[in-house]
C-alpha cells in the first residue's frame, strides 16, 4: 500500500510539472525594523536600531529581476551622546537579482545620505545583499544586510563605515 501512494505522489508530480514561476514584476511599498551600527576614522562607535519605509518597482525578465527603490531609515545612533548622533538614513537604491520562485535573493547598491546631528549631511556609496519571500501573493518579507562608506561628512575630516540589517514586510501592487 505505501509503493502505491509513493507511486501516486510521484506521478502527480510528473503531471503536475515544475511550480509556477513568481513574476516579481510592479511597485510595492513597506516598513522595515533593523539595526544600524556606525564606526568613525576618529573611533568613536556605536549602533541602534532603526525604523524605515521603503518603496520601488521591480521588472521580472524570466530568470533574473532588476529593481529600484526609495528607502529611508530613522535611527539615533550616539556617537558623542547629547552632540553627534546619526539621526537618519535616505537610500536611492538599485537590485539585481535571481528569481527562484517566491524566493528573491539579490544583490543591492545605489547611493546613500546620512544625516548626522553635530556634523551635517553627506552622501556616500553602499552595497549590500538581500533576500525577499512571497508569503502569499503580494504579501513579501525580506532581510537585508548593507555596507555604508561615507567619506569626510560635511568638510569635517571624519569618515563614517556603516553597517545596516533590515527585516521588511513590504505590499506588492
Amino acid at each position: 500500500m505505501k509503493n502505491v501512494l509513493y507511486a501516486g505522489v510521484a506521478a502527480a508530480a510528473l503531471v503536475a510539472g515544475p511550480a509556477a514561476a513568481n513574476d516579481w514584476t510592479g511597485f510595492y511599498a513597506g516598513l522595515g525594523l533593523g539595526n544600524l551600527d556606525v564606526d568613525t576614522s576618529n573611533g568613536l562607535s556605536d549602533d541602534d536600531a532603526t525604523y524605515g519605509v521603503h518603496a520601488g518597482y521591480r521588472y521580472d525578465l524570466g530568470n533574473w529581476v532588476l529593481g529600484g527603490e526609495l528607502e529611508y531609515d530613522d535611527s539615533d545612533v550616539e556617537l558623542v551622546p547629547g552632540a553627534v548622533s546619526v539621526d537618519s538614513v535616505l537610500r536611492v537604491k538599485g537590485t539585481a537579482g535571481y528569481d527562484f520562485g517566491p524566493l528573491l535573493a539579490y544583490a543591492a547598491f545605489g547611493t546613500a545620505e546620512v544625516s548626522v546631528t553635530g556634523l551635517g549631511d553627506e552622501w556616500g556609496g553602499f552595497y549590500g545583499a538581500g533576500v525577499a519571500y512571497e508569503v502569499v501573493p503580494n504579501a513579501i518579507i525580506s532581510a537585508e544586510i548593507l555596507e555604508h562608506d561615507f567619506n569626510d561628512i560635511n568638510g569635517s575630516g571624519i569618515d563614517a563605515d556603516a553597517t545596516s540589517f533590515s527585516l521588511r514586510a513590504s505590499f506588492g501592487f
